[in-house]
């Protein structure tokens, strides 16, 4: 249970300028009115609205916009005529990339992400020939402040898949959709404060990273596409050393 992290090396690189983005109200807002379109407004039957809601408070959305939010998709207005898109891109050195849109228009959605990746010397992949790579799981990411056995000791309680304690001190669990919600409860009732806490698309497997450059490439891609109006998320399965992570620090 313990090593270098498949998941989130990157992860955690980026949350600090994640944080900051203008448009992350605007993202969250249009999960909301997705997941409210999809099964309804409210969310004590409605698991997806639940999880785009518990993501809202992780931005720190105020309650009116998520009100306002799960009103406009209820109720039909012109704003709730979005579609999700995915796409599925294969990147340098193998890694392979999905990147979950959604958009009221995808006849210029595509064009503009076929362009961010055409000038990023990437290429667009064919329905199905990424997505087996990647498996959807809740992800928990404790920082240095808990030990092992005090993140252990709550989530064993539950269908945990695995947990990994990593060279730097951070601690990750991983664990089926069905039993995200119940460990989420489980650590908030103890007060256990995580850094992180997701629906996520984890890699099955992932592709070592240890070139400079390449690292710089994948990670200037991300950032183009993650700054993209209609881009939700975006997962790869590239694993970059500390090494080279400090390296682009610098």
């Amino acid at each position: 249970m313990s090593g270098h992290s498949k998941w989130s090396t990157i992860k955690r690189k980026k949350g600090a300028v994640d944080a900051k983005r203008g448009q992350a109200f605007t993202k969250v807002a249009r999960e909301i009115i997705m997941a409210a379109k999809a099964g309804g407004g409210d969310s004590a039957t409605n698991s997806r609205l639940r999880f785009a809601i518990l993501k809202a408070k992780s931005v720190n959305m105020p309650s009116d916009n998520v009100k306002r939010a799960i009103e406009r998709a209820v109720g039909g207005a012109d704003e709730s005529q979005i579609e999700e898109l995915t796409y599925e891109a294969y990147l340098y050195g193998g890694v392979a990339m999905i990147i979950e849109c959604m958009t009221d228009n995808k006849n210029r959605t595509l064009p503009e992400i076929k362009s961010i990746l055409t000038k990023a010397g990437c290429t667009l992949a064919e329905k199905g020939a990424v997505s087996y790579l990647f498996h959807k799981r809740g992800l928990f990411i404790f920082n240095k402040e808990y030990s092992e056995d005090q993140v252990m000791e709550i989530a064993l309680r539950h269908d945990v898949e695995d947990i990994l304690a990593n060279d730097d001190g951070t601690i990750e669990v991983v664990v089926s959709v069905d039993h995200y919600e119940k460990l989420k409860e489980d650590f908030d009732t103890n007060k256990m404060v995580y850094g992180s806490a997701e629906i996520t698309m984890l890699p099955v497997s992932t592709v070592p990273i240890d070139d400079l450059e390449i690292a710089k490439k994948i990670m200037g891609l991300i950032d183009k596409l993650e700054n993209h109006d209609d881009v939700q998320n975006v997962f790869q399965n590239a694993d970059i050393s500390d090494e080279i992570l400090e390296g682009l620090e610098e």
